[in-house]
């Protein structure tokens, strides 16, 4: 099986700007195949930490979101809080942020939902029966909604090797307690230090598995622990922390897992923006210089497609002077991405979503003008 991957390079000229380009590809990639009347259509973006400059531009937002309303349909935009500590943290912090970086109704035509509620907390469980998950903890609005377009800057991530559609709908579509199961191979810890003893965990803990000890500092009882990341979830003094360890070697599989669970059963496209293609992700609230060209806007069906195709546009492509892969011994034609974060295995990624059934590597790409 082979899929189709869409893209549009950034050349404009009077009367055939990007936002127009956009609108062809995007009626190529399959948009007009999708019933959009009446439909609830989620919008998964990333909004950008303030101070990152890399994230998508509203304007491509509200081409977007304008396409769907002709088309009858009820979009809006949507993200799921952080397991750390940011500005994206809790559902008024991050909708301040999106507001702060453009994403509001006046600039995209739409409105912004937290996708997982006030701290993290609100998802529905979405049974899956897979090598590393069983269920997947995704947020409501998201899992509710009743058409997935997911909308990515695609870029280096330390974590991941590249964040592309699968890193944007698996671990951005899971709440506080699914970003823990796929970050961490383990469950939470207490950093007894922090512990102010306000007794938020031990309250809200579902397997009652939090107490305090004689120091009236939290303790877990990993007996009871079930991992669900409420702790983390709710501890406003960093004691309650994810334990990163083993992360790396099976983050990637258990994002696919979680991008099958976002988008299995429901009409879906996914677009990804190949520019300011910046070394790390978007939660950083700085961006460092981008490693190569802009390359252009790609869209399909197919999110491991599309994601293969990206990675492919983007090692093909030169070296941007001065950046941090230039700082590298990567080559034009080299894996860019390993260069830069060697720890990472995005193949794994990509190879085990394919296992799955989410998606192909083998693409056919056409250039839309």
């Amino acid at each position: 099986m082979t899929a189709s991957v869409y893209i549009t390079d950034l050349r404009a000229k009077p009367g055939r700007n990007l936002l127009q380009k956009l609108t062809a590809l995007l009626i190529k990639a399959g948009l007009d195949e999708i019933d959009f009347e009446g439909k609830l259509v989620a919008l998964k973006i990333h909004f950008g930490e303030p101070g990152n400059l890399a994230y998508i531009r509203p304007n491509y937002v509200a081409t977007i979101a304008a396409l769907i309303r002709e088309r009858g349909g009820k979009p809006f935009l949507t993200d799921a809080n952080t397991l750390y500590s940011g500005r994206r943290h809790n559902a008024v912090d991050h909708l301040a942020a999106a507001q702060e970086n453009g994403f509001n109704r006046i600039a995209t035509g739409c409105d912004v939902i937290i996708a997982d509620g006030l701290k993290g907390t609100e998802f529905r469980e979405i049974p899956l029966n897979f090598k590393h998950c069983a269920t997947a903890k995704i947020g409501s609005a998201i899992a509710d909604a009743d058409i997935i377009i997911s909308l990515t800057h695609f870029k280096g991530h330390e974590m991941t090797g590249f964040g592309g559609a699968l890193k944007n709908l698996g671990m951005g579509s899971g709440s506080r307690g699914g970003k823990l199961e796929m970050h961490s191979a383990s469950k939470p810890q207490m950093k007894q230090e922090n512990c102010v003893s306000c007794g938020i965990c031990v309250r809200n803990c579902p397997q009652e598995a939090i107490a305090f000890n004689a120091d009236r500092k939290a303790e877990i009882d990993y007996a009871l622990c079930i991992g669900c990341g409420q702790c983390v979830a709710l501890c406003n003094y960093d004691a309650a922390q994810v334990v990163w360890d083993e992360a790396a070697d099976t983050a990637v599989e258990k994002i696919a897992e979680y991008t099958y669970a976002v988008v299995h059963g429901k009409p879906a496209l996914h677009i990804s923006f190949v520019m300011n293609v910046s070394p790390d992700c978007d939660c950083w609230n700085m961006n460092d210089a981008p490693i190569t060209p802009d390359l252009g806007i790609a869209a399909s069906r197919d999110p491991v497609a599309l994601d293969r195709a990206c990675v492919d546009l983007v090692n093909a492509a030169p070296i941007i002077p001065n950046s941090r892969l230039a700082e590298t011994a990567c080559q034009v034609g080299d894996d860019k991405f390993t260069h830069i974060h060697p720890k990472t295995q995005w193949q794994a990624g990509l190879n085990h979503a394919e296992e799955i059934g989410l998606g192909t590597q083998s693409y056919e790409l056409h250039w839309v003008k």
